[in-house]
This record gives C-alpha cells, structure tokens and sequence, in this order.
C-alpha cells in the first residue's frame, strides 16, 4: 500500500500539482489483467475490494477501474461459452466489476492472439460477440459504462494496412454501440501508441504516430466523432 500512496501523493515536478489532484488524469487503474487461481477466486475478489476502498479513501477526485482483460469465470458459468477458448483466470467480470468503489468496466481484445488458426471473419465475429455480451451485463446489472480499455493487432512485416482495417473495424463498433446505447459504451484504447525511440519496450502492437500517418488519422477520426457524440448527448439531456 505504500507504494500505491506514493503514486497517488506524488507531486508533478512540472505542473507542482499531486497525482490525486491532476485533473489531467481519467482514472486509476488497480492492475493490468489481474489473474487468480480459478479455484480461489474470492481472493482476488476480496483484494480488489481492499484496493479500492483504500485508493478512495486517498483519491476520491478520480474514477477507478479494476484493468481486467474481462473474461468470465466458474459464477457465470452460462457466460463462459463468450471466453477466448472457453478457458477462465480466476476473474469474474461481472462480481469484481460490481465492488462499488470500481466506477466503469473493461475488457482487452486481442483476437490475434487469443485465436490463432482461427479465420478472419471467426476473429471479428468473436469480437463483436465479445464486446455485446459485456456492454450488456455492464449496462443491465453494473450499471457501469463500458470500455475497451485495450485492443491492438501486430502489424505482419510492414503491412500497416493489416492493423488499419482492424482498427477501422474495431473503432467503428465502438462507436455505433456508444450511439445506440446512450453512452453506455464509453470508448476504447489502442495498444500500444509509443513516440520515436521506444521501440525497445515494444510488444510487436507499437504505433509510431510519426511513422505512420494512416494509423494516426484513424485514431484522430475516432476520437473526433466520440467527442461530437458525447456533445450530442450532453445536448440532447440539456
């Protein structure tokens, strides 16, 4: 707990303001993909619950998620059949997202990875069953918005335009779910977006907004749109 103090009381030695008081800050994130022993899955569980009351008690300026990759688990055994191979990791996408201190739910997609062999249209078919299938539990027994807090796709050789159409694909799902469920569907966020000179911490998803400008519009588009449809709805409730 101290080194999460650390992060949270840290002051900006640029800006002179602490983390917790940023307002350039979204959210705080728990862990990237938590994972327990399918077996003992109340202990993670339970964490989450320690965890998020103690960032709360330090930081109750900023939103809080958990960073789960979102996959079902042994309580919502009927929704298991929507995991990548129908396998688990001790999470439960529905029970930890609803500890009250966890403002907004995630899921990663990485159908490259999470389905080799499988066929192209196979992958974006999951995907989309993917996405539905946690927008609708987050949205009818949550009561959270959604997002997908990571998805990204490892550019084959120097083919870019194998990940713009992923991206263009992803991105656009995104968007008409946000439309069609009043911003329930919150927005999503490419991995791994890194500047010149980076390459060394890369993962083979990296995007170098300078070296690729196909990439980079996509991205811009996006955001761009999500940005005019969350005016949309702030005028629609005004």
């Amino acid at each position: 707990m101290f080194c999460l103090q650390k992060v949270l009381t840290r002051v900006n030695t640029i800006n002179k303001i602490a983390y917790k008081d940023d307002p350039t800050i979204m959210a705080w994130g728990l862990m990237n993909e938590p994972r327990s022993d399918p077996k003992n899955g109340n202990l993670l569980n339970g964490w989450i619950q320690e965890m998020g009351a103690y960032v709360k008690s330090i930081d109750n300026k900023h939103l809080l998620t958990i960073g789960m990759e979102g996959l079902y688990g042994d309580d919502t055994p009927h929704r298991k059949q929507y995991n990548p191979g129908n396998f688990t990791v001790g999470t439960e996408f529905i029970k930890n997202h609803l500890v009250k201190q966890i403002d907004f739910s995630t899921i990663h997609a990485y159908p490259d990875l999470w389905l080799q062999g499988k066929s192209e249209k196979e992958r974006t078919d999951f995907l989309h069953r993917w996405i539905d299938s946690h927008l609708k539990d987050s949205m009818t027994i949550l009561k959270k918005p959604l997002i997908v807090e990571e998805f990204g796709r490892i550019v084959k050789g120097n083919n870019v335009e194998y990940r713009d159409s992923f991206m263009k694909d992803v991105y656009s799902y995104i968007y008409e779910k946000a439309k069609s469920s009043n911003g329930g569907m919150a927005g999503g966020m490419v991995w791994q977006i890194m500047s010149e000179g980076m390459e060394s911490y890369s993962d083979g998803h990296q995007i170098i907004l300078s070296q690729s400008p196909s990439t980079a519009k996509i991205i811009h588009d996006q955001s761009t749109r999500m940005a005019a449809l969350k005016h949309k709805f702030l005028a629609n409730k005004n």
